[in-house]
Protein backbone atom coordinates (compact mmCIF):
# COMPACT_ATOMS: atom_id res chain seq x y z
CA UNK A 1 0.00 0.00 0.00
CA UNK A 2 2.82 2.47 -0.97
CA UNK A 3 0.15 4.92 -2.97
CA UNK A 4 -1.59 7.38 -1.01
CA UNK A 5 -4.73 7.75 -0.28
CA UNK A 6 -7.47 10.56 -1.67
CA UNK A 7 -9.56 10.31 1.52
CA UNK A 8 -9.65 12.59 3.99
CA UNK A 9 -7.50 11.74 7.30
CA UNK A 10 -9.54 10.16 9.72
CA UNK A 11 -9.50 12.46 13.15
CA UNK A 12 -8.02 11.68 16.52
CA UNK A 13 -9.06 13.74 20.28
CA UNK A 14 -5.87 15.22 21.94
CA UNK A 15 -7.80 15.61 25.19
CA UNK A 16 -10.72 18.34 23.72
CA UNK A 17 -8.98 19.29 20.66
CA UNK A 18 -9.61 17.71 17.61
CA UNK A 19 -6.95 16.76 14.90
CA UNK A 20 -6.01 14.73 12.06
CA UNK A 21 -4.70 11.31 13.13
CA UNK A 22 -1.23 12.03 11.96
CA UNK A 23 0.76 16.11 12.47
CA UNK A 24 3.64 16.87 11.07
CA UNK A 25 6.69 17.79 12.99
CA UNK A 26 8.30 20.87 11.64
CA UNK A 27 11.71 20.55 13.24
CA UNK A 28 13.27 18.64 10.10
CA UNK A 29 12.74 22.19 8.50
CA UNK A 30 15.40 24.18 9.90
CA UNK A 31 18.97 23.86 9.79
CA UNK A 32 21.32 21.95 11.96
CA UNK A 33 19.09 19.14 12.32
CA UNK A 34 19.20 16.68 9.54
CA UNK A 35 22.37 19.09 7.69
CA UNK A 36 21.13 21.72 5.61
CA UNK A 37 17.46 23.01 4.01
CA UNK A 38 16.64 26.27 2.52
CA UNK A 39 13.59 28.05 3.19
CA UNK A 40 11.80 27.42 -0.16
CA UNK A 41 12.05 23.76 0.54
CA UNK A 42 10.86 24.08 3.74
CA UNK A 43 7.74 25.45 2.83
CA UNK A 44 7.23 23.21 0.23
CA UNK A 45 7.34 20.27 2.72
CA UNK A 46 5.04 22.39 4.97
CA UNK A 47 2.69 23.11 2.45
CA UNK A 48 2.78 19.54 1.07
CA UNK A 49 1.79 18.46 4.75
CA UNK A 50 -1.50 20.58 4.98
CA UNK A 51 -2.14 19.58 1.20
CA UNK A 52 -2.04 15.51 1.74
CA UNK A 53 -4.44 16.49 5.08
CA UNK A 54 -2.28 17.22 8.08
CA UNK A 55 -4.25 19.16 10.46
CA UNK A 56 -1.62 19.84 13.27
CA UNK A 57 1.37 21.33 13.08
CA UNK A 58 4.39 21.00 15.50
CA UNK A 59 7.36 23.42 15.92
CA UNK A 60 9.17 24.89 19.10
CA UNK A 61 10.27 28.31 19.77
CA UNK A 62 13.90 26.17 20.21
CA UNK A 63 14.38 24.92 16.39
CA UNK A 64 16.62 26.75 14.59
CA UNK A 65 18.20 29.91 14.98
CA UNK A 66 16.33 32.80 16.70
CA UNK A 67 13.15 31.37 15.80
CA UNK A 68 13.61 30.02 12.23
CA UNK A 69 11.39 27.41 12.59
CA UNK A 70 7.69 29.20 13.87
CA UNK A 71 8.85 32.22 11.36
CA UNK A 72 8.96 29.66 8.40
CA UNK A 73 5.26 28.36 9.53
CA UNK A 74 4.34 31.59 10.07
CA UNK A 75 5.25 32.65 6.51
CA UNK A 76 4.16 29.73 5.06
CA UNK A 77 0.85 29.23 6.49
CA UNK A 78 -0.63 33.08 5.43
CA UNK A 79 -3.84 32.81 4.52
CA UNK A 80 -3.90 29.30 5.22
CA UNK A 81 -3.94 29.31 9.20
CA UNK A 82 -7.36 28.26 9.82
CA UNK A 83 -6.79 24.46 8.23
CA UNK A 84 -4.48 23.47 11.30
CA UNK A 85 -3.91 23.74 14.50
CA UNK A 86 -0.19 24.63 15.70
CA UNK A 87 0.97 23.22 18.40
CA UNK A 88 4.43 25.08 19.91
CA UNK A 89 6.76 24.43 22.87
CA UNK A 90 8.91 27.09 24.84
CA UNK A 91 11.63 26.97 27.52
CA UNK A 92 14.73 25.40 25.27
CA UNK A 93 17.45 27.43 23.94
CA UNK A 94 16.79 30.28 25.55
CA UNK A 95 16.91 33.94 25.37
CA UNK A 96 19.55 36.66 26.21
CA UNK A 97 19.02 37.62 29.55
CA UNK A 98 17.25 34.27 30.90
CA UNK A 99 18.90 32.05 33.47
CA UNK A 100 19.98 28.04 32.11
CA UNK A 101 18.90 25.04 33.87
CA UNK A 102 20.72 22.02 32.57
CA UNK A 103 18.55 18.88 31.95
CA UNK A 104 20.16 15.78 31.42
CA UNK A 105 19.99 14.05 28.17
CA UNK A 106 21.27 10.96 26.64
CA UNK A 107 22.53 13.03 23.61
CA UNK A 108 26.98 13.37 23.35
CA UNK A 109 26.89 16.80 24.62
CA UNK A 110 24.90 15.45 27.81
CA UNK A 111 22.07 18.57 28.81
CA UNK A 112 19.91 21.00 27.27
CA UNK A 113 19.61 24.40 28.96
CA UNK A 114 16.16 25.06 29.48
CA UNK A 115 13.86 27.57 31.87
CA UNK A 116 10.42 27.27 33.16
CA UNK A 117 9.76 29.69 35.33
CA UNK A 118 6.55 31.42 35.55
CA UNK A 119 8.14 34.62 35.02
CA UNK A 120 9.04 34.11 31.43
CA UNK A 121 6.27 32.04 30.03
CA UNK A 122 4.35 35.35 28.54
CA UNK A 123 7.37 36.51 27.11
CA UNK A 124 8.05 32.82 25.42
CA UNK A 125 4.78 32.80 23.75
CA UNK A 126 4.22 36.52 22.98
CA UNK A 127 7.75 35.92 20.69
CA UNK A 128 5.92 32.85 19.07
CA UNK A 129 2.72 34.28 18.09
CA UNK A 130 5.07 37.08 16.92
CA UNK A 131 6.92 34.31 14.53
CA UNK A 132 4.05 32.25 13.83
CA UNK A 133 1.61 35.49 12.54
CA UNK A 134 -1.04 34.15 14.58
CA UNK A 135 -3.14 35.50 17.41
CA UNK A 136 -3.35 32.36 19.53
CA UNK A 137 -1.13 29.42 19.67
CA UNK A 138 -3.48 25.96 19.60
CA UNK A 139 -1.67 23.31 21.92
CA UNK A 140 1.20 25.07 24.07
CA UNK A 141 4.01 22.43 26.08
CA UNK A 142 6.69 23.27 28.33
CA UNK A 143 9.36 21.72 25.74
CA UNK A 144 11.54 20.08 29.08
CA UNK A 145 10.51 20.02 32.19
CA UNK A 146 12.70 22.55 34.55
CA UNK A 147 14.96 20.63 37.02
CA UNK A 148 14.23 23.93 39.56
CA UNK A 149 10.67 24.79 39.09
CA UNK A 150 7.93 22.36 39.83
CA UNK A 151 5.80 21.79 36.88
CA UNK A 152 2.45 23.10 38.58
CA UNK A 153 4.06 26.34 38.25
CA UNK A 154 4.80 26.70 34.71
CA UNK A 155 1.40 25.34 33.65
CA UNK A 156 -0.17 27.92 35.86
CA UNK A 157 1.49 30.40 33.61
CA UNK A 158 0.28 28.38 30.74
CA UNK A 159 -3.65 28.35 32.31
CA UNK A 160 -3.11 32.51 32.44
CA UNK A 161 -2.50 32.59 28.88
CA UNK A 162 -5.71 30.10 28.33
CA UNK A 163 -7.82 32.07 30.06
CA UNK A 164 -7.09 35.50 27.93
CA UNK A 165 -7.46 33.60 24.69
CA UNK A 166 -3.94 33.51 23.68
CA UNK A 167 -3.42 30.07 24.78
CA UNK A 168 -6.36 27.43 23.46
CA UNK A 169 -5.17 24.05 24.80
CA UNK A 170 -2.32 23.14 27.38
CA UNK A 171 0.29 19.89 26.33
CA UNK A 172 3.39 18.59 28.40
CA UNK A 173 6.47 17.35 27.16
CA UNK A 174 8.71 14.70 28.21
CA UNK A 175 7.92 14.46 31.56
CA UNK A 176 6.68 11.64 34.32
CA UNK A 177 4.00 10.21 35.07
CA UNK A 178 3.79 11.90 38.19
CA UNK A 179 4.58 15.06 36.63
CA UNK A 180 1.62 14.82 34.29
CA UNK A 181 -0.80 14.12 37.93
CA UNK A 182 0.50 17.14 39.44
CA UNK A 183 0.08 19.55 35.92
CA UNK A 184 -3.11 17.83 35.24
CA UNK A 185 -4.50 19.39 38.75
CA UNK A 186 -3.80 22.54 37.91
CA UNK A 187 -5.03 22.98 34.43
CA UNK A 188 -6.26 20.06 32.01
CA UNK A 189 -3.89 18.87 30.22
CA UNK A 190 -4.81 18.09 26.71
CA UNK A 191 -1.54 16.03 25.13
CA UNK A 192 1.79 14.47 26.35
CA UNK A 193 4.43 14.14 24.07
CA UNK A 194 7.26 11.47 24.36
CA UNK A 195 9.25 9.77 22.55
CA UNK A 196 7.72 6.44 21.25
CA UNK A 197 8.18 4.47 18.00
CA UNK A 198 8.95 0.62 17.35
CA UNK A 199 12.51 1.33 18.98
CA UNK A 200 11.71 3.29 22.07
CA UNK A 201 8.90 2.13 24.36
CA UNK A 202 6.76 4.18 26.34
CA UNK A 203 6.82 4.50 30.06
CA UNK A 204 3.92 1.61 31.18
CA UNK A 205 3.25 4.03 34.11
CA UNK A 206 2.89 7.40 32.20
CA UNK A 207 0.42 6.17 29.33
CA UNK A 208 -1.69 4.65 32.33
CA UNK A 209 -2.01 8.17 33.83
CA UNK A 210 -2.53 9.69 30.24
CA UNK A 211 -5.47 7.01 29.91
CA UNK A 212 -6.45 7.61 33.04
CA UNK A 213 -6.74 11.38 32.50
CA UNK A 214 -8.10 11.48 28.85
CA UNK A 215 -4.90 12.99 27.72
CA UNK A 216 -4.07 12.39 24.20
CA UNK A 217 -0.80 11.14 23.78
CA UNK A 218 1.85 12.34 20.89
CA UNK A 219 4.83 10.11 20.35
CA UNK A 220 7.79 12.47 18.73
CA UNK A 221 10.58 10.60 16.76
CA UNK A 222 7.87 8.17 15.24
CA UNK A 223 9.91 7.14 13.28
CA UNK A 224 13.47 6.44 15.02
CA UNK A 225 14.85 9.91 13.74
CA UNK A 226 14.15 8.26 10.16
CA UNK A 227 15.99 5.11 11.06
CA UNK A 228 12.50 2.91 11.06
CA UNK A 229 12.30 4.28 6.89
CA UNK A 230 14.91 1.52 6.71
CA UNK A 231 17.17 4.51 4.76
CA UNK A 232 19.95 5.14 7.11
CA UNK A 233 23.07 3.42 6.51
CA UNK A 234 25.26 6.77 7.67
CA UNK A 235 24.85 10.22 9.13
CA UNK A 236 26.66 12.73 7.52
CA UNK A 237 28.28 16.31 8.80
CA UNK A 238 25.68 18.65 9.97
CA UNK A 239 23.18 15.99 11.11
CA UNK A 240 21.51 16.34 15.20
CA UNK A 241 21.96 12.47 15.01
CA UNK A 242 25.71 12.20 15.01
CA UNK A 243 25.34 12.92 18.70
CA UNK A 244 23.09 10.17 19.48
CA UNK A 245 24.90 6.57 20.13
CA UNK A 246 22.41 4.68 18.21
CA UNK A 247 23.28 6.34 14.80
CA UNK A 248 27.21 5.78 15.05
CA UNK A 249 28.87 3.63 12.46
CA UNK A 250 29.04 0.16 14.64
CA UNK A 251 25.56 0.82 16.75
CA UNK A 252 23.21 1.92 13.43
CA UNK A 253 24.90 -1.02 11.50
CA UNK A 254 23.56 -3.27 14.43
CA UNK A 255 20.08 -2.20 14.77
CA UNK A 256 19.81 -1.99 10.94
CA UNK A 257 20.44 -5.54 11.00
CA UNK A 258 18.46 -6.22 14.04
CA UNK A 259 15.49 -4.72 12.16
CA UNK A 260 15.43 -6.37 9.41
CA UNK A 261 12.36 -8.83 10.13
CA UNK A 262 10.61 -5.77 10.49
CA UNK A 263 10.89 -4.02 7.45
CA UNK A 264 10.69 -7.23 6.42
CA UNK A 265 6.88 -7.82 7.37
CA UNK A 266 6.02 -3.79 5.41
CA UNK A 267 7.18 -5.94 2.18
CA UNK A 268 4.62 -8.85 2.83
CA UNK A 269 2.15 -6.24 3.23
CA UNK A 270 2.99 -4.10 0.10
CA UNK A 271 3.65 -0.83 2.72
CA UNK A 272 6.98 1.15 3.32
CA UNK A 273 8.62 0.54 6.27
CA UNK A 274 7.41 3.69 7.65
CA UNK A 275 3.99 3.30 6.70
CA UNK A 276 4.13 0.10 9.49
CA UNK A 277 6.09 2.04 11.80
CA UNK A 278 3.53 4.62 11.67
CA UNK A 279 0.58 2.35 11.88
CA UNK A 280 1.88 0.60 14.77
CA UNK A 281 1.50 3.71 16.68
CA UNK A 282 -2.04 4.16 15.99
CA UNK A 283 -3.39 0.69 16.67
CA UNK A 284 -1.55 0.90 20.32
CA UNK A 285 -4.21 3.58 21.05
CA UNK A 286 -7.06 5.67 19.75
CA UNK A 287 -6.00 8.49 21.57
CA UNK A 288 -2.11 8.65 20.04
CA UNK A 289 -1.71 11.19 17.53
CA UNK A 290 2.25 10.63 16.03
CA UNK A 291 4.09 13.81 14.34
CA UNK A 292 6.36 12.38 11.63
CA UNK A 293 8.63 14.96 9.96
CA UNK A 294 10.08 14.96 6.75
CA UNK A 295 11.64 17.08 4.13
CA UNK A 296 10.32 15.74 1.07
CA UNK A 297 6.91 15.78 -0.33
CA UNK A 298 6.34 12.60 -1.31
CA UNK A 299 7.57 10.83 1.87
CA UNK A 300 5.09 13.28 3.29
CA UNK A 301 2.43 11.73 1.65
CA UNK A 302 3.43 8.12 2.00
CA UNK A 303 3.53 8.82 5.72
CA UNK A 304 0.35 10.21 6.43
CA UNK A 305 -0.91 7.61 4.21
CA UNK A 306 -0.45 5.64 6.88
CA UNK A 307 -3.33 7.15 8.70
CA UNK A 308 -5.33 4.53 6.02
CA UNK A 309 -3.38 1.27 6.95
CA UNK A 310 -5.18 -1.59 8.78
CA UNK A 311 -3.33 -4.14 10.81
CA UNK A 312 -4.81 -6.87 11.62
CA UNK A 313 -4.36 -8.93 15.06
CA UNK A 314 -1.79 -11.59 13.51
CA UNK A 315 0.31 -9.02 12.13
CA UNK A 316 -0.11 -7.01 15.86
CA UNK A 317 0.95 -9.91 17.46
CA UNK A 318 3.91 -11.04 14.99
CA UNK A 319 5.41 -7.59 15.06
CA UNK A 320 4.97 -7.46 19.10
CA UNK A 321 7.06 -11.33 18.87
CA UNK A 322 9.48 -9.08 16.64
CA UNK A 323 10.09 -6.37 18.67
CA UNK A 324 10.35 -8.01 22.15
CA UNK A 325 13.24 -10.40 20.79
CA UNK A 326 14.99 -6.93 19.62
CA UNK A 327 17.70 -5.63 21.31
CA UNK A 328 18.37 -1.59 20.29
CA UNK A 329 21.98 -0.59 20.19
CA UNK A 330 22.62 3.01 21.64
CA UNK A 331 20.58 3.93 24.55
CA UNK A 332 17.90 5.81 23.70
CA UNK A 333 17.86 9.56 21.95
CA UNK A 334 17.05 11.33 25.64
Amino acid sequence: MTNTSTQPLPTRKLGGLEVSALGYGAMVLSPGVYGEVDDERGERALLAAVDAGATIIDTSDGYGVDGHNERLIGKALRGRRDQVAIATKFGFRLPEGVEPHPFPIGYAFGELAVNGDPKHVRGYAEASLRGLETDHIDLYYPHFPDPQVPIEDTVGAVAELIREGLVRHLGLSNVTAAQLRAAHAVHPVSAVQIEWSMWKPAEPELLAAARELGVGLVPWSPLGAGFLTGTVGQVTEGDFRQNAPRFDAANLKANNDRFAPVRGVAEELDITPAQLALAWLLHQDPNVVPIPGSRTPKHIEENLAAAHVRLDADVLRRLERILGETEVEGGTLL
